[in-house]
């Protein structure tokens, strides 16, 4: 499994459009084939900062979102809403027996 943490500083001037555009980016992504989890998430410290947490089922789901139209054309509108470059993460995961 493939776990990504985004983290997004949002320019507050824009928040409401970058919140109205990453809605239908999660929808679309909710039905990927592959996506386990893809949610966002408000910095619990405030300010404008936000997480994209996501779940994968493997590297191929990631390419294939990656490639999606809902995500390209997200990517390509993030620099109208961000103040600082795109902080990703990403882990490679097992989900352990409890």
């Amino acid at each position: 499994m493939i776990i990504i943490h985004a983290l997004l500083q949002v320019n507050p001037a824009r928040e409401d459009e970058f919140l109205e555009t990453a809605k239908s980016l999660v929808a679309a992504t909710h039905e990927e084939e592959g996506n386990l989890s893809y949610e966002l998430y408000k910095h619990a410290g405030g300010g404008n900062t936000y997480i994209m947490v996501e779940a994968w089922r493997d590297q191929a789901a990631v390419a294939a979102h990656n490639t999606s139209a809902h995500f390209t054309g997200f990517a390509a509108k993030a620099g109208e809403f961000l103040t600082a470059p795109l902080d990703v993460k990403l882990y490679n995961a097992e989900e352990l027996s409890r």
